[in-house]
């Protein structure tokens, strides 16, 4: 089992975390929020990881905001990164979760799986909960299920 308390984990947001619909905004991944919020809890550091720029990425940060996520930073290593000096826009991570992995997707309960074996029956109840509440609004930023 891979040592993965406390990572800092880049997510890429077209194909991984919605659908592909650039410039617009695609439909959630199934189980995607579900599983960003499970590793936020877990003590990860969460960083938007995204082709996206101007608009269309404040449209993505506000999406998912929307759905309780709040990264840690975007396309940067940490908040307020500056781009001056010897500023690199690679990402510094521990893990990458990207669609144009080899092989593709994998879907976010296999990535849970990888992630966090001991901590199945916690994340089936996130995926209970998430079907439940599929398709009625959420109270903004309000989750039910968390302890």
């Amino acid at each position: 089992m891979i040592n993965t308390s406390g990572k800092i984990i880049a997510v890429d947001f077209d194909g991984t975390i919605v659908e592909h619909a650039y410039p617009k905004i695609g439909k959630e991944m199934l189980f995607a929020f579900a599983t960003l919020k499970a590793l936020e809890l877990k003590g990860h550091r969460l960083i938007l990881w995204t082709f996206r720029q101007e608009k269309e990425l404040d449209d993505a940060v506000d999406f998912c905001r929307r759905h309780s996520i709040h990264f840690y930073a975007v396309n940067e290593n940490y908040p307020g990164e500056t781009k001056e000096g010897n500023y690199s826009r690679k990402i510094n991570a521990d893990i990458f979760i990207d669609d144009r992995n080899i092989g593709g997707f994998i879907g976010w309960d296999a990535i849970w799986q990888m992630l966090h074996p001991e901590g199945s029956d916690f994340f089936y109840q996130l995926k209970n909960e998430e079907a439940h509440h599929n398709g009625r609004k959420r109270k903004k930023g309000k989750w039910s299920l968390f302890w």
